[in-house]
């Protein structure tokens, strides 16, 4: 199956009132078990690489990209690849060369009328290469920049003027504060489902959940029924690797072989895989109901 377009797999998912889930890539074995997951589920997924992943990986992104590739084209369901966390256009180049149909340009830390600005620039070159762009208003907690809380005065996205950013900057989706935080490793987050709503109502784009790791299936749930598409999904993943490797070699402390402990690390994240896109509701591609793959 060729690589699917991240834009017509949100697109598709909120036309149906269903989330999408995207998953952060770091090793080879988490983009495996994401596939895993996917195939198992039979629905659409997004692969995503950050800023911070390709850092790890020496700044290089196209050997882990050409391993998803991969991946992707042999797999059964529609599966698409996406540059997340972005701050520097010059590494959006390596993802238009990579094969990725999109990318999330995070200027969320700068003042509005900046935000905007770096937006806009990243906007006009993102369409002049074919790649869609989401962006961040508002600002979600976990990053080492941010404000303490998800939960302090001023850090959530206003609904007017998340109306006027999207007018000014063109995005194609928007990754909006309502009360996650990246990072989290226990799943109590707050979400402002008014908000939600208000924010679905205010802006004609696709609205992204950044931080879902930190939320509950339920919270999830009516998420999506109020108004997110895109939801980011990763250290949900990294804990499921990591408990598994710590248990595996709790029980076998003079292990020595990697393949060992990494076979139940990625069986694990493609049981968290398998969990989210049900929880979602996106569309099972073995029952039937429309997707981009198809055509219908």
């Amino acid at each position: 199956m060729s690589v699917a377009l991240t834009g017509d797999l949100v697109a598709d998912a909120r036309a149906a009132g269903r989330g999408i889930a995207a998953f952060n890539v770091i090793t080879l074995e988490h983009a495996e078990a994401i596939v895993a997951g996917a195939e198992e589920a039979a629905r659409p997924v997004i692969l995503q690489v950050s800023e911070n992943a390709v850092t790890f990986h020496g700044g290089r992104l196209a050997p882990l990209a050409a391993a998803l590739h991969a991946l992707v084209v042999s797999s059964s369901v529609p599966l698409a690849l996406h540059l997340d966390h972005i701050t520097q256009l010059s590494l959006a180049e390596q993802a238009v060369e990579c094969g990725f149909s999109s990318v999330m340009f995070d200027a969320g830390a700068l003042p509005y009328a900046e935000n905007v600005a770096a937006t806009g620039h990243a906007v006009k070159w993102a369409h002049a290469n074919g790649i869609w762009l989401e962006a961040e208003l508002g600002y979600v907690g976990g990053k080492p920049d941010a404000p303490q809380t998800a939960h302090a005065p001023g850090v959530r996205t206003d609904p007017v003027e998340a109306r006027e950013y999207v007018r000014a900057t063109g995005v194609d989706a928007l990754a909006v504060a309502v009360g996650t935080s990246h990072a989290m490793t226990s799943r109590t987050a707050e979400l402002d489902h008014d908000l939600i709503a208000r924010l679905k109502d205010a802006v004609g784009v696709p609205l992204v959940l950044h931080g879902s790791s930190g939320v509950s299936d339920e919270n999830l749930k009516r998420a999506v029924e109020h108004g997110m598409t895109k939801v980011n999904i990763g250290t949900a993943l990294n804990i499921a690797f990591t408990g598994a490797v710590r248990a595996h070699l709790a029980r076998n402390s003079t292990q020595v072989d990697p393949r060992r402990y990494l076979a139940g690390a990625r069986e694990a994240m493609v049981r968290v895989v398998r969990q989210a896109t049900e929880t979602l509701g996106c569309p099972d591609v073995a029952s039937g109901e429309p997707d981009v793959a198809s055509g219908e």
